[in-house]
Order: structure tokens, then C-alpha cells, then sequence
């Protein structure tokens, strides 16, 4: 696949995603009608709703995962081809996690209670997070990027108490212990 055909098909599919979300109704840019680089308040009513924000590590570390698991999979496709499977796979994730029975249960989690879902452009954002993350896992050596991976998910989960691991866990099972260390206690 070559470069220019793997920048349009992501390009379609970025562009699909964001249609999806407006059809679901989610806004387009945060409610106070601001759009910041960075929101650092995770149970603020900003996060999830501009370019980037504390979860957008999990993002990168998704491109990280796809371009190993895609890898074994799929040798002997190209990594053009194997980018625009995942990002393929990274927009329906976008588009699952923004659907009212996956809202729903994210707010049940302590992090999340007042989660309404990602705006268009933190959601778009987040996909391009997971692109970089893609490339950044082709470019460097499995090492450094298994290190950065541990570091990412170290330091949020000290900064945040959450980060990749205890999402897919809250998200598949709430353990009480997991809940309560979020919630502070």
C-alpha cells in the first residue's frame, strides 16, 4: 500500500469516525465552546472533550499494541496496510466507546461518574494519538518501545490513579479494591 493510498484511507476513516459521532449527537468541541491543547482535569467536565488530555497516553500505547498484534498476524502484509487496519480498528473502538451503553458503564467506574462521552475532536484526536503511537512502535526498537509503554502507564497511573491496564479491567470487571483506591480511599 503506498504512503498516499494509506494517508486517504486513514483520512476516510477519520473522517467516517467523526460523521458517526455527530450522528450520535456527541459535540463537536467541549460545551464552554473552548478547544485546548491539553485538559489535566480528569473529573472535570473538560476531559474527554479537547485535543489532549490524560487518557491520550492510552491512545499512544493502542498504536503500540496494534503494530505488534497486527505484526503477528499479518507478517507479510506492508505496514501501510497493517496502519490502515489499525486505525480501522482504533476508529470503531472510538465509535463503541461513544455509544450510550459504554457511556453508561464508564460512569460507573469512580473516574469517570460524570462521563458523557468524547467530543468529535478529542475522539479524532485520540485516533491520531493511536497513529502516532503506530509509527513510533514501527520506528523505534521493541525495547524502548515496551519502556515507554511501562513509563506511560507508571506515570499516569501515579498522576491519575488510572491509565490503559485499569481501564480494560474496569471496563471488563469493577473490582472494589481498584474502585476504592480511585476514588482516593
Amino acid at each position: 500500500m503506498t504512503l498516499r493510498r494509506t494517508l486517504l484511507v486513514g483520512l476516510l476513516l477519520l473522517s467516517a469516525q467523526a460523521l458517526v459521532l455527530v450522528i450520535f449527537g456527541q459535540p463537536l468541541i467541549a460545551a464552554d465552546g473552548t478547544v485546548k491543547l491539553w485538559e489535566g482535569v480528569v473529573s472535570g467536565p473538560g476531559n474527554s472533550q479537547h485535543l489532549t488530555d490524560w487518557y491520550t497516553f492510552s491512545h499512544i500505547i493502542h498504536g503500540f499494541i496494534f503494530y505488534w498484534l497486527l505484526g503477528l498476524i499479518f507478517p507479510r502484509l506492508g505496514v501501510g496496510a497493517r496502519f490502515a487496519l489499525a486505525v480501522g480498528v482504533e476508529v470503531a473502538w472510538e465509535i463503541a466507546e461513544n455509544t450510550p451503553m459504554v457511556i453508561q458503564h464508564y460512569r460507573e467506574q469512580a473516574l469517570a461518574a460524570g462521563y458523557s462521552g468524547d467530543s468529535v475532536i478529542n475522539s479524532v484526536c485520540d485516533t491520531v494519538a493511536m497513529g502516532v503511537g503506530f509509527l513510533l512502535a514501527w520506528r523505534l526498537p521493541i525495547l524502548t518501545t515496551v519502556l515507554i509503554a511501562v513509563g506511560l502507564e507508571a506515570f499516569v497511573g501515579y498522576a491519575i490513579r488510572d491509565n490503559l491496564t485499569l481501564n480494560v479491567l474496569n471496563l471488563i470487571y469493577q473490582f472494589d479494591f481498584i474502585h476504592a483506591w480511585q476514588s482516593g480511599g
